[in-house]
């Protein structure tokens, strides 16, 4: 149902190569890093970005910041355009809907070791699958790209460092071959998703919801929200 196919060489290039293969969505995957206290999440989408850009980039956040506790940066989780322009060009000549995912920071310690640990970008990359589940319920090739490695014009870019070892570039391409895995295993259609409340390791209660379906928990009045 899904096919995934990575591109490589300068940013404008990979999109044009998306763009000959009709892609149906396009993903470009980064860390954000700044100083050590930094921690928030974010996508840039292009400042010629669709609609369908937009929302797929604040749902995609708005997942992360609930599923690491994080705030969101930008205009609920998106900032169009990029940061005055940083990564515009990344993802806007692109004829398919697109976003940059900057969804952790690697110079914050706490983040960091996130990054690091199989069970956070098993995290991150299922995430990442269930976006595209819901916004390109039909299917398709979907492209990646990995932020900063395999440019011809800087072949050693690695991005930012990795507070406790590693690069953001080999980490990010780490999660979308997760991700990848997780895509290509789907057989048909996400229409419905099945919603348990668990008391250890009894089921109390089951139900089914739409795919589309937002689930929120509020844990100051212990509400589940659907």
């Amino acid at each position: 149902m899904y096919k995934v196919k990575f591109y490589k060489g300068e940013y404008r290039e990979r999109q044009k190569q998306a763009n000959d293969d009709k892609c149906v969505a396009y993903v470009e995957q980064h860390f954000n890093s700044a100083g050590a206290g930094a921690n928030y999440t974010v996508v840039i989408t292009g400042s010629n970005a669709s609609s369908t850009s937009m929302n797929w980039g604040q749902w995609y956040a708005g997942a992360v910041s609930r599923e690491f506790n994080l705030p969101l940066g930008g205009d609920k989780g998106v900032m169009k355009g990029g940061y005055d322009g940083r990564g515009d060009g990344n993802i806007k000549y692109t004829n398919m809907p697109a976003i940059l995912l900057e969804p952790l920071f690697v110079s914050n310690p706490q983040s960091a070791a996130l990054i690091r640990t199989e069970q956070g970008q098993m995290r991150l990359a299922h995430i990442l699958c269930e976006s595209v589940q819901r916004f390109f319920q039909n299917g398709g090739l979907i492209g990646f790209s990995v932020g900063h490695k395999y440019k011809i014009s800087r072949p050693n870019d690695r991005g930012a460092d990795v507070v406790g070892g590693g690069s953001e570039a080999d980490y990010a391409e780490t999660v979308l071959l997760k991700a990848k895995a997780l895509l290509e295993a789907i057989k048909e259609p996400q229409l419905e998703r099945e919603i348990k409340i668990m008391r250890g390791t009894e089921v109390v209660y089951k139900t089914t919801i739409d795919a589309d379906t937002d689930v929120r928990w509020d844990g100051v009045r212990g509400i589940l929200n659907i």
